[in-house]
């Protein structure tokens, strides 16, 4: 199964490809869409083809997209949101299943606990990469959006056998 996490931003949009195999995970390819253009349009339109070029090259077969978190600034969340829809409605185009998850969940499923400091997933994504070439923590974060939902769809396939099996 290959998978494409992606950590929205507006300015800066990290996505991460990996190939899971039971319980091994493999990286594909990492990189960040910066965002280009003087207005909002401008740059919700460079982030769409940007990923778009990204689920072409790479081809994933589902992708996971980091859910919002609100915070005290609303106009912030608002742009925020903004390019999350990006990243929901590439993938959703494509024909893709996009999971959603909390972003403590994906610090749960990476670094053990759901409210890990930003350098602590950095590290332990580049322990299940070793000698991978991570372009910088927006990629960082999508790939353990994509560790993430490759562990949880791990989870629920293991669950529906063992539930057939006993039938």
């Amino acid at each position: 199964m290959r998978v494409l996490g992606i950590d929205p931003g507006l300015r800066n949009l990290g996505w991460g490809v990996i190939e899971a195999a039971g319980s091994r995970v493999r990286h594909v390819a990492n990189g960040v869409c910066r965002s280009e253009g003087s207005d909002l349009a401008a740059r919700l339109l460079s982030l769409h083809a940007q990923l778009s070029d990204v689920l072409a090259l790479h081809a994933p077969d589902c992708a996971a997209v980091e859910q919002t978190f609100v915070n005290k600034d609303a106009v912030a969340t608002l742009k925020l949101g903004h390019a999350r829809a990006v990243a929901l409605l590439v993938p959703a185009q494509a024909g893709l299943a996009v999971g959603e998850y909390a972003p403590n969940a994906v610090k749960k499923a990476v670094v053990g606990v759901g409210h890990a400091a930003k350098v602590q997933i950095d590290h332990m994504v580049r322990l299940h990469f070793p000698g991978v070439a991570i372009v910088g923590p927006d990629a960082a974060d999508a790939l353990a959006v994509a560790i993430c939902h490759a562990f949880r769809m791990q989870a629920g396939t293991r669950l529906a056998a063992a539930i057939e099996a006993a039938r």
